[in-house]
Parts: C-alpha cells; sequence; structure tokens
C-alpha cells in the first residue's frame, strides 16, 4: 500500500509553511554529509498531514530515499515486543510480577557485581528476583556490551555480544549466557539499558510455544497490515533496502565498514531473534504501528489490546515516579531526560518542563540506533516518525530538533 499525504494540515491545527521548515532544517543535514538521507513522517488524528524524503538510501549507486525504503529500525523494535508481551499478559500466559525464571530456569540464581574487573568479579545474591516488569522497564540489572560504562559491559563483550547476539547461540542459549554473568544492581532499584527486551522476547516464545517471529507475525504484523516488516528481507525486496552509514569524527556520514556484512544479515532468518533490536521496517508499517498505539490498542476495526492495557504500558513505571536523569545508569542516547520515566517499553514525558524540549504531559517514544526515532503524543493526537540509517544515534540532536520543528508548526 502506498504511503500518501491524507489531509491538508489545515484540517488538522498545522500551519503548512511552518511544517516546512523541518525539510529546510533536515535539508543541511543531507547538504552537509552529516546524513545519507532522510524520510518524515508528521501525522494528526491518525492522517498524514506532512511526509517528504531527501537524500540516499544508498549514497555511491546514487539511489534516493523513497517512501518504501527498507530501514534497519534497531532499538524501535522494543515497544513491538513489549506490545506482544502485553497480548499474553491479556491472556493470562503470566502476570508482570512473576519471576522470569518461570520461564527461562537460568534466572533462578543470580548474582550481583560489587566490585573487580571482569575477569574477576566479586559478586553476592540479588536480594529480589528478576521479574517480567523489570524487563519491560529495563530494571533487571542486565546490561549492553556497547554501553562501555561497567565491568560487567566488558564480560558482555568477551562473551561475545558486542555486535548484537553472540555468533551461533540461538535466543534461548543468549539468555542462559546473559544469566551466568553478574547483574549491574538489584532488580528493580535501577536503570540500565540493556538485552533485557531481548530476554523478553525469548519469555514470549517460553509462553506462547511460538518463535518469536512466528509470534509476532501472526499476532501483529499480519492483523495490523505490517506487510513490509520482520527479522529479515525477501531477495525480492533488496533494491529497497537502505545502506548502513557511520559517523566520523567530523559527523559526517561514511559507509558503515561492517555494511556488506549487515546487508547480507538482512537477507538470512536470524538463529537468535533480537526482540531488543532486530527488526527492519517501513515508513508505511511503522505508522501503522504508531496509529495502533494512538488508537489505544486498536486500528481498522482490529482489536490487539486492551484501551486500558495501553494507557498503562504508556504510564511512567520507575520506582517512586523518579525521571531517567535520576535513576539511569550512564548516559544512553543524545535525548535529554529529566522530566521523563519509563514505561513498559517506551520512555514517557512526566515534566515538559524539565526536559526542555517542547512536548506534551504523556508523551512516549523510543528510537534505533541508526538515528531513527518516533513519538506518539496522545494529547495532541500525534504521531511522528524519522527514518535514517546512521550510527550511533547520538551522532546529531535530530530528535530534540524535530520536535521544536513540529510543535511550532501547531497553530490551532
Amino acid at each position: 500500500m502506498a504511503l500518501e499525504i491524507e489531509v491538508d494540515p489545515s484540517e488538522v491545527g498545522f500551519d503548512a509553511a511552518r511544517l516546512q521548515r523541518i525539510d529546510r532544517h533536515f535539508e543541511q543535514y543531507v547538504s552537509s554529509g552529516k546524513l545519507p538521507g532522510w524520510l518524515v513522517l508528521v501525522s494528526r488524528r491518525g492522517k498524514i498531514a506532512h511526509l517528504s524524503t531527501r537524500g540516499m538510501r544508498d549514497v555511491a549507486n546514487g539511489l534516493p530515499v523513497e517512501r518504501d525504503t527498507v530501514f534497519r529500525i534497531y532499538s524501535m523494535t522494543k515497544p513491538i515486543t513489549s506490545v506482544a508481551a502485553m497480548l499474553l499478559a491479556e491472556e493470562g500466559a503470566f502476570e508482570l510480577t512473576d519471576p522470569v525464571s518461570d520461564f527461562i530456569p537460568a534466572f533462578a540464581d543470580l548474582r550481583v557485581y560489587t566490585g573487580g574487573p571482569a575477569r574477576a568479579p566479586q559478586t553476592r545474591p540479588a536480594t529480589e528476583p528478576m521479574r517480567i516488569w523489570h524487563l519491560l522497564t529495563h530494571t533487571s540489572g542486565l546490561t549492553y556490551a556497547f554501553n562501555h560504562l561497567h565491568p560487567v559491559d566488558e564480560m558482555y563483550r568477551e562473551a561475545g555480544f558486542e555486535n548484537g547476539m553472540a555468533p551461533g547461540l540461538d535466543l534461548a542459549s543468549c539468555c542462559d549466557q546473559w544469566a551466568a554473568m553478574p547483574l549491574l544492581f538489584d532488580p528493580g532499584s535501577r536503570w540500565n539499558y540493556s538485552v533485557a527486551t531481548d530476554v523478553l522476547g525469548r519469555v514470549v516464545e517460553a509462553a506462547s510455544g511460538q518463535s518469536l517471529d512466528r509470534f509476532f507475525q501472526t499476532r501483529i504484523f499480519d492483523p495490523l497490515g505490517m506487510t513490509d516488516t520482520g527479522f529479515y528481507l525477501d531477495r525480492s525486496d533488496e533494491h529497497r533496502l537502505a545502506s548502513l552509514y557511520l559517523a566520523d569524527r567530523q559527523g559526517r556520514a561514511r559507509l558503515h565498514p561492517r555494511h556488506d556484512q549487515a546487508r547480507e544479515a538482512a537477507f538470512e532468518p536470524p538463529k537468535a531473534p533480537s526482540g531488543g533490536g532486530g527488526l527492519l521496517s517501513t515508513a508505511h508499517d511503522y505508522h501503522r504501528f504508531t496509529r495502533f498505539l494512538l488508537n489505544r490498542g486498536e486500528l481498522d476495526g482490529v482489536r490487539l489490546l486492551g484501551s486500558r492495557t495501553v494507557d498503562y504500558m504508556t504510564r511512567n513505571h520507575l520506582p517512586g515516579g523518579a525521571d531517567l536523569e535520576t535513576l539511569a545508569m550512564g548516559a544512553f542516547s543524545e535525548a535529554a531526560n529529566a522530566g521523563k520515566g519509563f514505561g513498559l517499553g517506551f520512555s514517557v514525558v512526566d515534566d515538559p518542563a524539565a526536559a526542555k524540549v517542547i512536548s506534551s504531559q504523556g508523551e512516549y517514544a523510543w528510537g534505533g540506533l541508526a538515528s531513527t526515532a518516533f513519538w506518539v503524543d496522545p494529547a495532541e493526537e500525534i504521531a511522528v516518525q524519522f527514518m535514517t540509517q546512521l550510527m550511533p544515534s547520538s551522532t546529531h540532536p535530530i530528535r530534540s530538533q524535530l520536535h521544536q520543528l513540529v510543535y511550532q508548526a501547531l497553530v490551532d
């Protein structure tokens, strides 16, 4: 299905001339070489009011970003995995307070890092079981190899997880390895961006009796009409896949050194499907997903989640109502984190003034490693997404600038 502008901006409260500021601003990113190309989509009340593309999906071959370009969405996979988990929770497959070890036995006897180097860590028993809600909120005590902030991060790298899943392991084996390494903290006590959503994907498998890719396909993608989203791409669509770029020291986009390897991997079913970052998708498909969220669990007459479940997922679940700036261990994104909590798979704005970025209370969002981003604002009935392929996402302040440019165009 083609992606098209569906409504005159003025009919949904936008000033069309002000929306053009988005394009003029981000055109400079392309002309200066900071981004290879991009797609931006702004919708309100379920209708696309602004849709534009600039630059190239493949610079070397002169292929432009088009409306059906396929992007690696990396951590924008996480909200989809969270929805999968909540589908099962609604059916009574588990409660959010259930221990993860009920589904992955290796997580039964967890230990917490207390000191020492990565090769000889000192540990103690965890005081709290890791529970499913800890996975959904990134309060599990797990980490990512790429964080480079803690000795346990180094342990993950030494175990082969530096570039995602360890080579040769399936998802169950990856989870067993993570369970064998120390936690950074007792579950529920801090926030740390981590492989928690990959573990959650394994919980989905164990609770449903289906592989994660099959569960996604039958329970989410098919019902929502997300026809171009999956863990790998058919060879017939190879021409639509965007190339992967890495920022150099000056912030300019250069073809990623592992681009050829990443490109080939995009056409192979993964041995360990990553619920934390493994999906490829299009602006059309992710717009379907954000519309489903904005409609509180329903799209085009198909209801996947109850409205109260979506409301519950998109409120702040951090202990004591804390924000990420207070509870998070280290930096993990370019976005300002003051005034933002975390729900069940999304960041959530609690205090727009504290964040110093124009937004609404209750707005929820997330992004991906290659600078993709989305947010949903229930108060204004807005959903926005930005697609590109530049790593890392912290290179440029794209997300905060896009916020400013979208909200300044809202004039009703």
